[in-house]
């Protein structure tokens, strides 16, 4: 099962007239680790036909709040319907158990004892100062926090967070995240 982890920074942060509507959010980078190459990788808004044709192969996306956020972002961008590929939010997942929303810097450093690099507005700066290679690094980073976070579930059956000063277990069900989906018919920028 090829698995790709991705992640996504925006160029722009909402506006005041426009709060939480995605489509006045242009994208910066994509971040992603490839299960089939074990590599990381990232993507300009130019570079995204490159990214295209990975996403096409690919039987899943893992992300963090990529249901609700980043989906919807790269959708902008991407001629078919990138929800048609199975996908697994880990914020979903967590929020299904505890009924919440949890940061992905309280379950990296509980379960995994990293914390993130920078946060989405810093990104933001970054990149409207030109630091490209810096945003992209950032980006990375909160992938590999990701698909660490999901290797981390698969093999223990659970997730921690930070709630105050306590460190809490998050039991997650994990049974199904590598079931098989039925293979997804999208190739728009594949050759036939």
């Amino acid at each position: 099962m090829r698995a790709i982890t991705f992640d996504i920074e925006t160029a722009n942060v909402f506006s005041a007239t426009s709060r939480n509507d995605l489509s006045q959010l242009e994208l910066s980078i994509v971040g992603i680790h490839d299960s089939e190459t074990n590599e990381f990788s990232s993507y300009t808004k130019e570079e995204l036909p490159k990214l295209w044709q990975i996403l096409e192969k690919a039987d899943m996306l893992i992300g963090y709040n990529s249901d609700a956020f980043d989906i919807p972002i790269l959708n902008k961008y991407y001629a078919g319907d990138l929800t048609r590929i199975h996908s697994l939010d880990l914020m979903v997942e967590v929020q299904k158990v505890l009924g919440r929303r949890i940061k992905l810097q309280s379950l990296a450093e509980a379960t995994l004892h990293v914390g993130k690099s920078g946060d989405g507005l810093k990104a933001v700066e970054w990149w409207a100062q030109g630091l490209i290679d810096k945003v992209r690094e950032y980006c990375i980073d909160d992938v590999r926090i990701t698909r660490q976070l999901f290797d981390y579930a698969l093999e223990k059956g659970l997730l921690k967070y930070k709630d105050l000063n306590t460190i809490r277990d998050i039991k997650i069900d994990t049974r199904n995240w590598l079931t098989p989906r039925e293979a997804p018919s999208i190739t728009h920028t594949l050759p036939f």
